[in-house]
């Protein structure tokens, strides 16, 4: 365990963090993510907000299209995030606007892939880092490995980027980059079982939680208050992932039970007028989007809990981020069969078609699924996957690919005298 005086809990968001300096603060790390700071909170903010503690870390967010800036369209540009506070190993890099990403031809968009990606590691640089870590979070960010200044590559897989009605090939392209980095963490066990082999440095990292905060009481939310029991409920974004079809027909089918929604809406395609459908429901509630510092009194406040996947190709895939934020609740869940939480039906019910859907609801809606022992089982599972365990284990990981030196500091923070000591250590 690392001692709380040098370890702050980095709290389920973006607050600030009264830490002096990464453990390891000649390491840094950039992360090419996928996707601007703000918003939704996502496993990666969750990793690499705390990653933070261990090194210099920069989230590289993505750059603009060339069509996007000449041609205009896509998302606007939130720049809301720009006056947190972050933890003083975090920082942000946004790509110039002038400097856009082009896909053709290759030579133009592996150069300014890599100018980009220099231009970030300037930020570490600047902080005294004489080792850089590339962290990829989409095998699109393969071009940055041209670069020759960074010293180890790792790359998280958490989706399956070849789904499609049917099932495709991995690529030759992720194929390699796979087998190019120094580290892997995949997330979910079928794509650890499809993507595993190809690198002996592959580690099994699942989604986690922010056990204290979601196993702590919370106060009821205000726009709960007014949503008669026994509630139905599920926390995430509103997607076409989600069996929206069978949804409907279970909230016509039960009018006596409350069916609450906590999130955003998004991708739904043909599937918004399902969304529609369900909103004119009586028993149906949508709350909306909410911060991640907020979201996590509502499942604390549901009687069961809904994990309603289609079971199709990407979900086959997927490792649900509020499997372990439920059980963090002590609340019963029902979900789909899909294959990472098959591992979990000793503790979860799971079912496929409306009639098990109805059964099984019914059954965790019985008192024998709220017994003290049953709370403590579900508690206990989620706090064996705390993002802080989750993310001590990453670190060292990446500690081992750096070299003996690092690999052998950081099995020295399992003394506990090390630990007293070691932020004021120049690692």
């Amino acid at each position: 365990m690392r001692s709380d005086t040098v370890m702050k809990n980095l709290g389920t968001g973006p607050k600030p963090i009264g830490l002096a300096r990464p453990l390891f603060p000649k390491v840094g790390v950039v992360a090419f993510v996928p996707e601007e700071w703000g918003g939704t909170w996502l496993s990666r903010h969750q990793v690499l907000t705390r990653l933070a503690e261990y090194f210099h870390v920069v989230w590289a967010e993505p750059a603009r299209s060339w069509r996007e800036l000449v041609l205009g369209g896509g998302k606007p540009v939130n720049r809301s995030h720009r006056s947190e506070t972050f933890p003083e190993g975090f920082s942000l890099y946004q790509p110039e606007k002038w400097f856009p990403q082009f896909d053709r031809p290759a030579w133009l968009a592996s150069w300014t892939a890599v100018e980009r990606a220099r231009r970030a590691e300037d930020l570490l640089r600047r902080r005294g880092c004489k080792i850089v870590i590339y962290y990829l979070w989409r095998p699109y960010f393969d071009r940055v490995l041209e670069s020759s200044s960074y010293d180890v590559s790792c790359y998280h897989i958490v989706d399956e980027y070849s789904f499609s009605p049917t099932e495709l090939p991995l690529t030759d392209r992720e194929i390699q980059l796979i087998k190019r980095v120094d580290q892997v963490f995949i997330h979910s066990p079928a794509l650890l079982e499809r993507k595993g082999h190809f690198n002996p440095h592959t580690l099994f990292v699942p989604n986690g939680v922010n056990y204290q905060a979601f196993a702590s009481h919370q106060e009821e939310p205000a726009d709960l208050k007014s949503i008669p029991h026994p509630r139905i409920g599920y926390i995430g974004v509103i997607k076409s992932q989600l069996n929206l079809r069978l949804l409907l027909g279970l909230a016509t089918r039960h009018v006596e039970w409350s069916f609450v929604f906590v999130g955003p809406h998004n991708s739904l395609g043909t599937d918004a007028l399902l969304v529609e459908e369900l909103s004119k429901l009586p028993n149906v509630h949508f709350l909306g989007h909410k911060p991640i510092e907020i979201a996590c009194a509502y499942p604390q406040h549901f009687d069961v809990c809904l994990l309603p996947y289609k079971a199709n190709d990407y979900t086959k895939y997927i490792y649900p981020l509020k499997l372990h934020e439920y059980l963090a609740g002590g609340k019963p869940i029902v979900g789909t069969p899909i294959r990472s939480l098959l591992d979990f039906s000793h503790i979860i019910k799971l079912a496929s078609t409306q009639e098990e859907w109805s059964r099984a609801l019914e059954e965790s809606l019985a008192p024998d699924a709220v017994s003290i022992d049953q709370i403590e089982k579900r508690r206990s599972i989620a706090k064996q996957v705390d993002w802080e365990t989750l993310v001590h284990t990453i670190a060292g990981s990446l500690c081992n690919r750096i070299g003996s030196f690092y690999k052998e500091r950081f099995a020295a923070l399992g003394s506990e005298t090390c630990q007293a000591s070691v932020s004021e250590r120049s690692w």
